[in-house]
């Protein structure tokens, strides 16, 4: 039995390809490799618990109430900032549907020709101009499309990102067109976070040295020496962090534009995305407008399932099949014969058979016949 097609509607992020996980009905979206997330998110949460516990009750009672408030709207702003950055769609576009996929390839074959066997077919780009300079979209093989501008493929998550940066592990998630103010603005409270908590932890250390000396403090406040070693093996780096991409932001460039060199001096090429103009870059990189998603996440789908075929409970008749005629003929293999005369043998019974009184006269054969003519038509 053939088996019967049932049509289910789904949410389309249950059917997106890709490395990413989702959650809460396809709002949250993460790379599948979370483990340096839930670090990063252990050392923020462990290190202002620290905090709160051993320095902000001295420091409220001998310096000022201001400075534990101040601390909890920095660590609500990195909390929110950082979510906000890693549950985030970054700018996932959408792979090519095969109808598309199939349109592009016979454009690009009628663009390119026939190819001579053993030669390389050329690279599959097209040209743009974007404010008087040429750019080339390259051709995503994964994906089936021609990549917008700045857009790139993560090879972590297996998906191209518009205005692609960076795949950030401790954020989880890649840091693109829709996540990058967020991914910035993480970076700069962080960075004034662990100065915050760094400087005020040295100042609660020098007031408590004055009445009871620096090793009776250290004992008395044991999660301040965790706290002073987890800010100063940290600061250097988000500092730095933040600050090389805060020159990236005066520049409207990215990561990966940086890292590949595309608007460097060697190529001969001015960044066509720059406005030549600190404030403006910085406003529109971070004060733009917010886009929306292109993937539509939580829409509805049909999704056609094959159901398994309905199984007969009632027993099937047995038929019994014969492999040779009931007659043998000459046309007939002997062991088929030999089959069909015992299968005839059997469905005679003995009461069909005739009373031996009843006996009929053998049958002459032909020879026997021919000689009694012969002798009949002799003249005596």
């Amino acid at each position: 039995m053939s088996a019967v097609m049932i049509t289910k509607k789904v949410r389309k992020w249950e059917k997106l390809p890709g490395k990413n996980t989702f959650c809460c009905d396809g709002r949250v979206m993460m790379a599948r490799q979370k483990g340096v997330f839930y670090l990063t998110l252990f050392l923020i949460v462990g290190t202002c618990a620290l905090f709160f516990a051993f320095e902000c009750p001295y420091l409220a009672v001998h310096l000022s109430p201001v400075i534990p408030v101040f601390a909890i709207v920095l660590f609500l702003l990195v909390i929110a900032m950082l979510l906000r950055t890693s549950f985030s769609d970054p700018g996932v576009l959408p792979r090519a549907l095969p109808d598309e996929a199939t349109f592009i390839e016979m454009e690009i074959e009628a663009a390119n020709g026939n190819v001579p066997p053993g030669q390389r077919a050329p690279p599959r780009i097209r040209n743009v101009q974007i404010n008087n300079q040429i750019v080339k979209l390259k051709y995503c093989y994964t994906c089936k499309i021609f990549r917008p501008p700045r857009a790139s493929h993560c090879s972590i998550c297996d998906n191209c990102v518009d205005r692609f940066d960076h795949h950030c592990p401790w954020v989880g998630n890649c840091v693109g067109k829709r996540n990058y103010r967020y991914f910035y603005l993480f970076t700069l409270s962080l960075s004034l976070l662990t100065v915050y908590i760094f400087t005020f932890n040295i100042v609660h250390v020098a007031m408590r040295s004055v009445v009871s000396g620096f090793l009776n403090t250290l004992k008395d406040t044991p999660g301040t020496v965790i706290e002073l070693l987890v800010c100063f093996f940290t600061l250097w780096s988000v500092v730095g962090l933040t600050g090389f991409h805060t020159y990236l932001i005066s520049l409207n460039q990215t990561t990966n534009e940086d890292i590949k060199g595309s608007w460097s001096g060697k190529n001969r090429l001015q960044n066509p995305y720059s406005h030549k103009n600190i404030i403006k870059n910085c406003c529109e990189v971070l004060c733009g407008p917010t886009y929306p998603s292109v993937l539509d996440r939580r829409g509805l789908m049909q999704d056609d399932l094959a159901a398994p075929p309905a199984t007969n409970t009632d027993p099937a008749p047995q038929t019994t099949k014969t492999t040779a005629p009931l007659i043998p003929n000459e046309h007939t293999p002997d062991e088929a014969k030999a089959g069909a005369g015992s299968a005839l043998e059997k469905s005679h019974s003995p009461k069909e058979e005739h009373p031996p009184s009843a006996k009929q006269p053998p049958l002459a054969s032909p020879e026997t016949d021919v000689e009694t003519s012969i002798v009949k038509d002799k003249p005596h």
